[in-house]
């Protein structure tokens, strides 16, 4: 009988589903969300469990009758999954300000932290800047880069050149007090000026501080086109500053833009996955759009002549002597970006009519060629742009890798301001709606991963991005059938759907699809020690 019954519970233990337990005696939780489909977050099938929450963690997942708790979700039909964790985004302001610090375009995605100060831009005063984010109460968890283009604008300004000895010193220590206040890694944004003006090794020597706080880092690479050095350099670029700095690099929002590399995503991901084979932490991060967005200085303008700043590239674009050298470099960007027809205004105080239309309708208007629409539309004030550059077949190869996180790089504006990329209130639902239900370039578990675990484990997030017990209670539930991006590109200022619950940190800040009034996300520290 003895044996019989010890057979009896073997089976019993290893026909369990991971990760999941069995209560036999009556136990109470502050929350339990019982019936739901788990998607744990490491890629694993989903699976039927209860989800017992105390405090801020997670303290069981498993199956029983006898569990009670002060509140019941009830999860039939629904998805559990981690909550989404944006690797890339531009919310910071928006966070920091009275106005949109509850977050909700973000919460309505499912999202529950965001990276900050991403392509090297942003505030060097990583302490003032969580002051700043605490001040009003946040809707999400923040987590902070510092940022490169930023750190050498304090100390340098906007000249083109190397610094010297005592600079880079001064870089350095900018950088290493950041880490200690707290921030996650370095960001650069080698395409945009003043980073565009640093060597690789600047960038590897500031890698390197941040890499004693067991840090990141995050690259807007120099050319994700054929602008100048090439997208395979600029890749290459950041897999020789992971491996000398000796940290995790990420090539951030990773694309092949425009038509002279459309195929070179293939490329690309040979290069990455050259490097990782030989030992070097190499990832990346993607929005789940064929169009990017950005502003029309940098996408036209040539570095050179942006250099100083806007007041000194003013006066070259008014210089008899230089315009016509700019013109035709600007001429030779826009044959990079598709033509005027690729390009459409997305934000444009100045005259808010042109925003929405495309730079060739513009130029109609105007009654001139488009090169000339755009210098007097930057003249006045330089506008954001959505760019239509990239092929799906890249972007589909991209989303493929097991390298591949989530982002956004989208921001937090005022809900109706502008024609902004769709991405600032789509893009994690959209990678399942479109590219899990309807392209299906990649399965449901696939991609709750890249939004989840895999995204923790590279930022050392450890206590987040899976269901286990002991883990944060950061966790998104949603509907398979109803989860749908609503914004478009012509009408973007529309909340997904599909989300019913988001907790952060065991707290509710969305419930039954309601948003709550307590803002109960928080800046996160890196605990580098």
């Amino acid at each position: 009988m003895k044996q019989f019954t010890l057979l009896v519970f073997l089976i019993s233990w290893f026909t369990q589903p991971i990760g999941v337990k069995t209560q036999s005696t009556p136990h109470n939780y502050d929350i339990l969300i019982k019936n739901g489909k788990v998607l744990d977050g490491t890629g694993n099938p989903w699976y039927y469990a209860d989800i017992g929450i105390n405090d801020d963690r997670i303290v069981w997942v498993g199956k029983s009758d006898n569990v009670t708790a002060d509140e019941v979700i009830d999860a039939t039909g629904l998805y559990v999954s981690p909550g989404f964790i944006d690797v890339h985004s531009h919310a910071g302001s928006g966070l920091a300000s009275e106005s949109l610090s509850h977050g909700r375009p973000l919460l309505a995605q499912g999202i529950t932290t965001v990276m900050v100060n991403p392509d090297g831009g942003g505030s060097t005063d990583i302490a003032g800047q969580r002051s700043s984010l605490e001040e009003h109460g946040l809707g999400v968890n923040v987590a902070q880069f510092v940022p490169h283009g930023s750190v050498r604008r304090r100390v340098m300004g906007e000249e083109d050149r190397a610094p010297t000895p005592d600079e880079l010193e001064e870089m350095k220590s900018i950088v290493g007090e950041g880490m200690q206040n707290g921030a996650f890694g370095l960001s650069s944004g080698l395409f945009y000026t003043p980073g565009a003006y640093a060597e690789t090794e600047e960038v590897i020597e500031l890698a390197k501080v941040a890499s004693r706080y067991n840090g990141v880092y995050s690259s807007h690479i120099r050319d994700e086109s054929d602008y100048n050095v090439g997208l395979i350099y600029s890749v290459d670029e950041v897999i020789q500053v992971a491996e000398e700095a000796e940290l995790p690099g990420i090539v951030s929002h990773i694309k092949a833009l425009g038509t002279g590399v459309w195929g070179y995503s293939a490329a690309v991901v040979s290069r990455v996955e050259r490097a990782r084979d030989r030992g070097v932490e190499v990832f990346a991060d993607q929005y789940p759009y064929p169009a990017s967005s950005t502003n029309l200085t940098a996408v036209l303008i040539p570095a050179w002549a942006r250099e100083g700043g806007r007041t000194e590239m003013l006066q070259r674009l008014d210089d008899p002597e230089l315009i016509d050298e700019i013109k035709v470099e600007m001429e030779a960007n826009l044959v990079r970006r598709g033509g005027a027809e690729s390009i459409q205004i997305a934000d444009y105080s100045a005259d808010r009519s042109l925003e929405g239309l495309r730079l060739n309708v513009i130029a109609d208007q105007m009654d001139t060629n488009a090169i000339d629409a755009a210098l007097n539309m930057i003249k006045e004030q330089n506008p954001k742009i959505v760019s239509f550059n990239m092929h799906e077949d890249d972007v589909a190869r991209f989303m493929k890798q097991p390298w591949m996180m989530t982002s956004s790089d989208g921001g937090l504006v005022e809900m109706g301001d502008g024609v902004v990329h769709p991405r600032n209130y789509g893009s994690f639902p959209r990678k399942i709606s479109m590219y899990v239900k309807e392209k299906r370039a990649i399965d449901l578990e696939y991609a709750v991963r890249s939004m989840t675990s895999l995204s923790a484990s590279v930022f050392n997030l450890h206590d987040r991005g899976v269901i286990r017990s002991g883990q944060v209670a950061d966790i998104a539930i949603f509907d398979l059938e109803q989860i749908q991006d609503k914004a478009t590109f012509d009408d973007p200022h529309q909340l997904s759907e599909g989300v019913e619950y988001v907790l952060i940190g065991g707290k509710f800040a969305m419930k039954a699809g309601e948003y709550q009034q307590e803002l109960v996300g928080k800046v996160l520290f890196n605990k580098f020690d």
